[in-house]
């Protein structure tokens, strides 16, 4: 189902389909090619599982491409993307006349202001107070107008979209800058989001990942658990998607939940609150990491031919860890390591013996066959 292209040498190269999404620590558009080029070679592939979608940008290609796509995960904001680019049917007017009226509200102090917005002279917040006035008044317009699911999630994209390109911020919320960034200045406006003509037939799964694949079985499964940190000093709550993305949470439920914390986190954000077993940073009575288990679990009940998975060098296992895991499970036929420069984020830290300044990072993708 991949179209190909050739290059230079006459040999056929995957195309890449365009996504979108916001900054996000656990982007994988840098290995979309990579991704698509092993699934390239493989052959009999119709029924695909996004497992944690995170942004998105993989369940948009997978759909793009042809594939009958899944896509999973248990954030609330994970599920309004998807919607939007595998669900949503009318037609680009409609959502446009709709985009036009909100982008023309005027702006008030409400509940967003008050929690998120700053002056330019002010406390320091993820947003000048410009654009949180126009947020509350977008946000209490968009509840006003009744929208079916499908509809408000491409209003909803739209607005985080815009929300997203005037922040101020590293691309998490979780920390603010000192300073304004010079997209903070700039005015918030919602655009479309580019959305694709589809066959009306992926699915959207807000779900634990274990409860996706004991109910359904796929032709490929795409893996990318978030892991966590390997620093056992790190708490929790600095590596956890709820932490990293509250804002977005709280935007699409507008539940206006009780904060905390010099950032106002959502009160169900708090460390000692469970998040996933996959970015749980203890080790069991057998010094095994909890995530890691889960994730040889997970591999052994997932039904599926193809296994794609994906792992950063700054996370729990080794290398060597994760091939034993898959060789427990099914073939291992492909290892690819991605050595590129990392990102803004994966640079931070907030213990000196995280990750050295002059270690390399590397992105892995292992294929199994079950």
């Amino acid at each position: 189902m991949i179209t190909e292209q050739l290059n230079i040498f006459n040999t056929p190269i995957p195309i890449i389909p365009q996504t979108e999404g916001i900054k996000y620590a656990g982007s994988k558009l840098k290995i979309l090619p990579y991704i698509i080029d092993i699934m390239s070679g493989l052959d009999g592939i119709k029924n695909v599982l996004d497992g944690f979608s995170g942004s998105t940008r993989v369940s948009q290609a997978f759909a793009q491409l042809g594939y009958d796509t899944t896509s999973n995960d248990i954030a609330i904001w994970s599920e309004v993307f998807a919607t939007c680019y595998l669900k949503s049917k009318k037609t680009d007017g409609f959502y446009q006349k709709i985009i036009n009226h909100l982008n023309n509200l005027e702006g008030y102090d409400g509940w967003y202001t008050e929690h998120y917005g700053a002056e330019l002279t002010g406390t320091k917040r993820p947003f000048q107070a410009k654009n949180t006035r126009k947020l509350d008044a977008i946000r209490k317009e968009v509840e006003k107008l009744n929208l079916q699911w499908e509809d408000k999630c491409v209003i909803l994209t739209s607005l985080i979209y815009a929300l997203d390109s005037v922040d101020s911020t590293l691309g998490h919320y979780v920390s603010y800058l000192s300073q304004w960034s010079p997209r903070s200045y700039n005015n918030l406006f919602l655009k479309l989001p580019n959305r694709f003509d589809h066959n009306g037939g992926h699915r959207i799964i807000c779900d634990d990942i274990f409860n996706t694949v004991s109910k359904n079985k796929f032709d490929f499964v795409y893996l990318d658990p978030p892991y966590g940190s390997n620093n056992e000093k790190m708490p929790p709550s600095r590596v956890r998607y709820t932490s990293y993305y509250h804002i977005w949470t709280t935007i699409i439920k507008h539940d206006k939940p009780t904060v905390f914390g010099k950032v106002n986190r959502r009160i169900d954000s708090r460390d000692k609150i469970s998040a996933s077993v996959f970015e749980e940073f203890r080790k069991d009575k057998d010094k095994k990491f909890l995530a890691m288990k889960a994730l040889h679990k997970l591999i052994q009940e997932i039904d599926a031919r193809y296994i794609l998975l994906s792992y950063s060098s700054g996370g729990r296992a080794t290398k060597q860890e994760l091939s034993d895991i898959i060789n427990e499970s099914g073939k291992l036929l492909k290892i690819v390591e991605i050595d590129y420069k990392k990102n803004v984020m994966a640079n931070m830290c907030w213990t000196n013996d995280w990750i050295a300044d002059d270690s390399k990072y590397h992105e892995y993708l292992f294929l199994m066959e079950k």
